[in-house]
């Protein structure tokens, strides 16, 4: 099948098309978009205006400058126990969206199915499609905190299985898998010769002293694992779209090739204040901070949903929560209109996330500690004047 015909069997995301709707609605506060609030920490900025002045303003090598890639491996190595040549196994890309698509070009056929954990990140399907694969959706429960079983992941195996997606911590719902969650999807990858790509861009927070692992880390993993991260939530940086990948060197080569006939390389001078970011204490100390205050509003998000009559789990990771609407005789979407139009406050369907959100909304936490309280009693005064809950 061409590329055109595949662009056609992907539609617009569910978020954006929210988010057209929502244009113009004056006061609203908008809990939607996953981006945080923060701004790029100054000592970033910065970084890019020292390369901008060192004229790096040329074409770096497809892969990205040597001087980010050693970087990134330095610190694989060090936070997340994946050992790496930096040469061979690490590519910089233009944000993570882009390793995505790319690391599946490298080895998908058409047809081959990739088990994507439902509800799901809205790129995760039409990636896999525009790449040539089928999307399979493995639902997930609010009962098991949403977090991926094996028993479901055999359940949708057939022998067109090619490769599992995994996100942790996890968009939309805040889960993150545990040591042993991740030992046990190492043993079913094995067993049935997948390649597995780590989504982790939300690796830093967590909270309550949960711990993030990267699937890499294990043994026998590396060689069959596609690491995706980036700089866009660790360090407030969705604009400057710049991400990396960890692969065996097979894949990197493969992707390399892809990038230089795509956007041929990311822009030189960010990727070379995030190479001196990622050395900087500074940055990591900004990261804490963020977390700190991602948990202080995730507390006050998730004691309000509950209060005012939505079931929610509390999630372990990211700055998302997913909260039961079904109960309130409403889908949804209607529920998202509703809360758009009478509580002027925008958050988004279950239903965007695949077939196992259906009956949820997603609510974004990344957004001022003031307008989450507002939001809050906003939603709360529609739900008890429709009489909802």
């Amino acid at each position: 099948m061409a590329l055109s015909d595949r662009l056609k069997l992907v539609n617009p995301s569910e978020i954006r098309k929210l988010f057209d709707i929502a244009q113009g609605i004056e006061g609203l506060i908008s809990l939607g978009i996953g981006e945080p609030d923060f701004d790029t920490p100054g000592h970033i900025k910065e970084y890019a205006k020292e390369a901008l002045d060192r004229g790096m303003t040329h074409y770096s090598p497809n892969a990205g400058i040597f001087m980010l890639r050693e970087a990134i491996a330095e610190k694989l190595r060090k936070q997340n126990d994946i050992d790496v040549d930096p040469k061979t196994q690490v590519m910089v890309t233009v944000g993570a969206n882009q390793a995505l698509l790319m690391g599946f070009a490298t080895f998908l056929r058409d047809g081959d199915e990739v088990l994507i954990p439902s509800p799901m990140f809205v790129s995760y399907a039409p990636v896999v499609i525009l790449a040539g694969g089928k999307p399979v959706e493995v639902p997930t429960y609010e009962e098991n905190e949403f977090r991926l079983n094996v028993d479901d992941l055999k359940k949708h195996t057939t022998d067109r299985t090619r490769a599992l997606i995994i996100n942790t911590p996890h968009n939309p719902t805040g889960a993150v898998l545990t040591r042993k969650d991740l030992e046990e999807i190492a043993d079913f990858a094995v067993e049935h010769d997948l390649m597995v790509l780590s989504d982790e861009v939300y690796e830093h927070f967590v909270y309550n002293g949960v711990r993030n692992y990267s699937i890499a880390s294990l043994d026998g993993m590396f060689e069959r694992t596609i690491t995706i991260n980036g700089f866009s939530k660790t360090f407030a940086m969705t604009g400057w779209r710049l991400g990396f990948a960890a692969a065996p060197a097979w894949v990197i080569e493969k992707m390399t090739r892809f990038q230089m006939y795509n956007s041929t390389c990311p822009v030189t001078f960010v990727q070379y204040a995030a190479a001196k970011a990622l050395r900087d204490e500074r940055s990591w100390k900004a990261v804490e901070e963020m977390r700190k205050e991602y948990n202080r509003r995730r507390n006050l998000v998730w004691k309000r949903l509950n209060e005012m009559g939505l079931p929610t789990v509390k999630p372990k990771g990211a700055f998302y929560i997913f909260p039961r609407v079904r109960d309130t005789g409403l889908t949804d979407k209607k529920f998202s209109e509703l809360m758009l139009l009478e509580a002027k406050v925008a958050v988004v369907p279950g239903s965007a996330f695949g077939k196992a959100g259906e009956g949820y909304i997603r609510i974004s936490y990344a957004t001022a500690y003031e307008k989450l309280e507002e939001a809050m009693d906003r939603m709360e005064r529609v739900l008890e004047e429709k009489k909802l809950v």
